[in-house]
C-alpha cells in the first residue's frame, strides 16, 4: 500500500498572492501532475489540512477545479486555515467529511487502517484536541486494537523546535499521548502545519511533518526567531506499507535534471 501526502496547499483564488508573495494556485497542478506520474502509483492520497488559505467558497471552487485531474482517490481533513462547513459544500460528493462539529473519520478499506482527526479551532492559528475529539479517538483505536493504523491530522502533537509554529501549536497533546500509548498498532502520526520534514518520537510511535506543496516555513531553532517563511521547493511525502513495516520517502515537486545512472555495462562510471 503506497500513500501520498500533501498539506498546506494554502489556495486562493487565481492570481492572488499569499504574503504578498506566494501564487499559491500556481503550486497544486504540478504536485498533481507528480502525484499522477509515479511508478508505482499511490493508492490513495491524504491531504492533511490548511487546503485554503482564509476558507472561502471561492477559494475552495478553485481547490476543486486543481484537484478534478487527480487520478487518485484522495482525502480531506481541516487546517487552521480551512472552514467545516464551506469544505463540505464545496465537496459534497464526499460523504465523509460528515455534518457533525467536528471531521473526523476512518478509511478502512485499506491494509492499513487510516483515522482522520479534526484539530482545528475556529478562527486560531493554533490547534485542539478536546474532550469529545480524544473520546473519538479513543473509541475508534478500541474498535480495533491490533490492526496496524495510521493516523492523520493538521496539527502536529509535538513542539518542533521552531518557536513561532510551537506557539501556534496543539492543545491537547499529552491527552492524545495518554490514548496513543496503549495502542502500539498505532504506525505512524502524520501531520501538516509547519511546512517542513520533522520527525518525533511520541507515545510509542513516530509521528511527522509533512512540506508544503507551496511555501516553507523558515528553518531558524532560534527560541527568538521570527515568523517567516522561504521559497525552498515545494514537496510531498510517500508513506509505504509493506511487510508490517511503514517507510516514508519526501519527493520534491518540480523538474530537475536526471535520473542518470550510476553504472553502464563495463561497471561503475568514473569519468
Amino acid at each position: 500500500m503506497l500513500i501520498a501526502q500533501l498539506t498546506d496547499l494554502h489556495i486562493r483564488r487565481p492570481g492572488q498572492k499569499a504574503y504578498r508573495v506566494v501564487e499559491t494556485d500556481r503550486y497544486l497542478p504540478p504536485a498533481v501532475a507528480a502525484l499522477n506520474a509515479l511508478a508505482p502509483r499511490p493508492d490513495v492520497v491524504l491531504i492533511t489540512g490548511d487546503a485554503t488559505d482564509f476558507g472561502r467558497p471561492e477559494e475552495y471552487a478553485t481547490l476543486a477545479e486543481q484537484l478534478q485531474p487527480l487520478e487518485i482517490p484522495w482525502y480531506l481533513i481541516p487546517g487552521n486555515h480551512d472552514d467545516r462547513q464551506a469544505m463540505r459544500d464545496a465537496f459534497p460528493d464526499h460523504d465523509y467529511l460528515g455534518g457533525g462539529p467536528f471531521i473526523q473519520y476512518t478509511i478502512e478499506r485499506f491494509p492499513l487502517r487510516l483515522l482522520a482527526l479534526d484539530t482545528l479551532v475556529p478562527g486560531e492559528s493554533r490547534g485542539e484536541l478536546c474532550a469529545e475529539r480524544l473520546e473519538w479517538l479513543a473509541a475508534r483505536l478500541a474498535e480495533q486494537p491490533e490492526r496496524p493504523t495510521l493516523i492523520f491530522m493538521h496539527h502536529p502533537p509535538f513542539a518542533t523546535g521552531i518557536a513561532h509554529m510551537d506557539a501556534i501549536g496543539l492543545a491537547g497533546a499529552a491527552e492524545m499521548a495518554a490514548i496513543v500509548a496503549d495502542y502500539p498498532n498505532v504506525e505512524r502520526i502524520i501531520c501538516g502545519h509547519v511546512h517542513r520534514t520533522i520527525f518525533q518520537r511520541f507515545a510509542g510511535t513516530l509521528a511527522s511533518c509533512c512540506p508544503s506543496t507551496a511555501h516553507q516555513v523558515a528553518l531558524d531553532l532560534r527560541e527568538d526567531g521570527p515568523s517567516a517563511f522561504v521559497m525552498e521547493p515545494p514537496g510531498y511525502q510517500l508513506h509505504l506499507w509493506r511487510a508490517n513495516e511503514l517507510i516514508t520517502h519526501h519527493g520534491v515537486i518540480g523538474d530537475h535534471a536526471g535520473p542518470y545512472p550510476f553504472h553502464e555495462e563495463g561497471g561503475l562510471i568514473d569519468e
